[in-house]
Formats: C-alpha cells, structure tokens, sequence
C-alpha cells in the first residue's frame, strides 16, 4: 500500500469509516475463532471415525490454536511492512485451503497438517492485524469498539454450531469441512475493508526522515556482495527490530505476559471438552450443540456490555482490574463445572462462563494499548496471542489424558479453573506491589524535601510550597522601583 492511499489523521477518528473497520474485524473473529470452537463439534466424529482416544483426537484444536497463536507475531510483521489487507487476504485463503484438504483427510496425521498447520496460520495472518486496526480508528469509544468486534466469535459460535451439527448430519464430516473452507474464503472480503490510516503519534520527524534518506542512499553506493553491507542490513534490522519490540522491557508488560500463559492454560479446554462432557453425562447431542451456542450467545452479550461499561467514566480507569476480576470468576465457573451434570445446571454454567469469557476477551487489547501505546499495538497484541500458544497447545491433550486416566474430567477441570484463578491473582498482586512501591516513593520524597507537600489530584501532583515561592519571586519582581531617566537627570 504506497503512501498516497493511506488515510491521513491526526488522531484516531472514533466513528467515520472506524465502524466499517469493526464491521471487518467482526467478520474476522467469526471466519477465525468461531470455527476454530466449531472444531470441537467434529470431535466426537473424528474419534469415532479413526478409532483414537481422548488425547490423540485432541490435538487437531490444539494445533489450530497453537499455530493461529504461534504465528501471531508474523501477522504483525505482515502488516507493518506490508499491509493489513495483504495479510487477511493471505491468511484467508490459506485457512480456506486447509479446511478443504483437511475434507480429504484419510488420518489424523492428516488432519493436523491441513486442519491444524495450515489452517492456523491462515487464521493467524488474519486475526492480530485485524484487531489492531480497531485500536488505531478508536480512542475514547474502543473498549465499545472492541467489544463489538469481538462478539464476532460469541455470535459465530452461536450460529454456527448447530449448523455445524446439521451440516455433518447431512453430508457427513468430510461435507461439512468442504463447506465451511467456502465460508472461510470471506477473510478476503474482510481484508478488503481494512483502509490504513496514519496517525499523529505514527509520523516520523523530519529529522528521521533525514536520516532514512541518508542510509538509502548509504546502501545504494555499497557494493551488494560486500560483506560491510551484509552487516549494516544486519544492523539497520536488529535496530528497528529493538524499536518495535522495545515495550518487552516493560515490568508491566512482563506481568501480564506471565499472567497471559496462565490463562490462556484454563480458557481452552472448555470449547474442547464441553460437548463431550454433556454427552457422557447423558445430554443429547443436539442439546449438547445447544450449550454451546449458549456459551456463543452470553459471549456477544459480555463482549458488548463489559465494553460499554469500562468505557464509563466510573471505571474507565478501572478496566484492568475488570479484567483480572473476569478472568478469576471463569476459573470458580470450572471449579463448579463437575458438580454439573444435567442440562437445566449446564445451562446457568454456559450463561455465566461465556459472559466472563466474552468480557475479559473484550479487555486484552484494551488492557494491552494502555500498557504499550496505539504505537506499539499490533506487535505487542502479537507478541499476547503468541504467548496463547503453547498453552492451547498442551491444555487439550494433557485434560483429555487426564480423561483417560481417572476416567472422568473433575481433575482436567479443576487444574484449568486453578489456572485461571492463579492468571488473576498474579495480576492482582503485581498491581498491590505497584502501588505499594508508588506510596513508599512519594512518603520518601516527603522526607527528603520537607517543603515538599504533594496534594495529588488523578495523575497530576503539585506542588504547594515551589509554587508559592515562584509568586513571591513575581511579586518581589513587579515591587522593585524601576529605573527612571528623567528622575536621573533631575
């Protein structure tokens, strides 16, 4: 995308062509994460149909996940140094490519490459870029914005779940797959609507352009096989790599990565195992999709009001800890989820775990922006869904041996809610620690400069004592007598 189609702002235009934007990024989380979760509809099919257990067929969602997430980071780069449109258009015709193959599927070896590999990375050019975007076209409104794009996977859920189950009754899982990479191809429509835009805080000086100037024409004169200049691309890369990436030094940053491992461990398994658990407890099948668009559905529902809510003035500087207290009532929903075992009590448990679900999901980019800036945004929500991986990776298949080995899910519950209930207390007790050092460093400052009295109001301190010094210093000033000519020759 050349400079002269980009959309120039001075700062983000909250509304405008920003709602087309969330309409996109809407569609995206459905193509994306919606059938991601429709993945575990197919479960109980693939195990039946290659005679495999609990954790072999548990890989195929682990996979999905692990690469949309693992790749998250190449997403960025697509779309810094490319653009946001090429990479969506990208990702989805790979996603689509792997659902269909993955239709042609004769193992599960199979499957975890087209399914798995291909599929996620598709989803994974697609989703970080997508989401980014959002944050550069909203300011005031984004937690609003945030949580209407990302009732896209609530919504999709919600839908396509029973039509999911409907379509593999009527032409089998091969039949359902096949369709389902046709309604993936729609990421190119959604990479089509992501106009760029150039913010204020996004411009270079005329001082940095002076110098990128400089090293082109630096790089023009050097020999192209001299090994000077393969060290000067080495070094030019590794500085601007150092520059977007530089908010990995930040302590708070570092927490919240952490704590993102955590909950990313819990979160999982659920949309894997929750059909199968309805139905070994004797809910039918139909009834078990049905939970699952509830979940979808309660999702929306979470996305949207926690996203109106932490715009609110009363807790718009509030919205991280909405976010730990989120993330921890997900973790006692699963401590409850074994005592559960009849529909009418599966129901409540669906309501309450995906409105939860869709509020703390709605905050990650949030939260992620105040930590980092807009700037830094889409590598640093990147760097976030990268750190989802590993943990989407091996929560699956360690609940389901879990499954195999105790033969019921009360231990793979429980280790998921402890999980996500330890992501919040970390998050909770790094902030007690901030403010707590905040408080000694102000009490420290009180003593060193007695004449220093802070009266805090919000962000701003001021100072009392200076202030009225800096008057009497004025006054002191305009009481002086002032030097008169004509006096002087009288």
């Amino acid at each position: 995308m050349t400079k002269g189609t980009r959309v120039r702002s001075t700062s983000p235009p909250d509304g405008g062509w920003g709602w087309m934007i969330v309409a996109g990024c809407f569609l995206v989380t459905i193509c994306t994460r919606a059938v991601t979760r429709c993945i575990s509809i197919f479960f109980v099919e693939f195990q039946t149909y290659f005679t495999q257990d609990y954790a072999q067929t548990a890989w195929i969602h682990s996979i999905v996940d692990c690469v949309t997430m693992l790749c998250a980071p190449l997403g960025s780069v697509v779309s810094n140094h490319l653009s946001c449109q090429v990479g969506i258009m990208l990702g989805g015709l790979l996603a689509s490519t792997g659902l269909i193959l993955g239709s042609f599927a004769t193992s599960l070896k199979h499957l975890y490459l087209t399914l798995g590999v291909l599929t996620g990375l598709g989803f994974a050019l697609c989703y970080s870029p997508a989401i980014a975007m959002v944050g550069k076209y909203f300011s005031r409104r984004k937690a609003l914005a945030y949580g209407i794009a990302m009732s896209g996977s609530g919504i999709g859920t919600f839908i396509l779940a029973p039509v999911v189950q409907l379509l593999i009754e009527q032409f089998s899982w091969r039949g359902a797959l096949l369709i389902l990479g046709g309604f993936v191809l729609n990421l190119c429509v959604c990479g089509a609507l992501m106009r760029p835009i150039t913010l204020k805080e996004d411009q270079t000086t005329p001082e940095q352009n002076h110098i990128g100037r400089t090293q082109k024409q630096d790089f023009k004169r050097v020999s192209p096989c001299s090994t000077l200049t393969k060290k000067w691309v080495h070094t030019c890369l590794g500085c601007s790599l150092q520059q977007e990436y530089s908010f990995l030094l930040m302590s708070d940053f570092v927490v919240l990565a952490i704590s993102v491992l955590f909950m990313a461990y819990g979160c999982s398994p659920l949309f894997v195992y929750l059909v199968p658990y309805a139905l070994s407890v004797g809910v039918s099948h139909q009834q078990a999709a049905f939970l699952m668009s509830i979940l979808g559905v309660i999702d929306i529902i979470g996305n949207i009001t926690f996203g109106w809510l932490t715009d609110r003035r009363c807790l718009k500087n509030y919205r991280y800890v909405c976010y730990l207290f989120a993330v921890g009532l997900d973790g006692l929903c699963y401590l409850c989820l074994p005592m559960l075992q009849s529909l009418p009590l599966l129901v409540p448990f669906s309501c309450t775990f995906g409105y939860f679900d869709g509020a703390y999901v709605t905050l990650i980019p949030v939260v992620t922006a105040e930590i980092v800036g807009t700037t830094s945004l889409s590598s640093a929500l990147g760097v976030v869904y990268f750190l989802h991986a590993v943990p989407y990776l091996v929560s699956p298949p360690i609940a389901g041996r879990l499954v195999d080995m105790t033969g019921s899910y009360t231990a793979a519950f429980l280790l998921c809610g402890f999980s996500m209930i330890l992501s919040s207390v970390l998050l909770g007790f790094a902030r007690l620690v901030k403010k707590m050092r905040k408080t000694q460093l102000r009490f420290l400052a009180e003593e060193s400069d007695p004449k220093l009295q802070l009266w805090t109001n919000g962000s701003v301190a001021y100072s009392v004592a200076r202030e009225l010094d800096h008057k009497d210093e004025q006054s002191v000033v305009l009481t002086a007598p002032r030097y008169s000519p004509t006096r002087q020759m009288a």
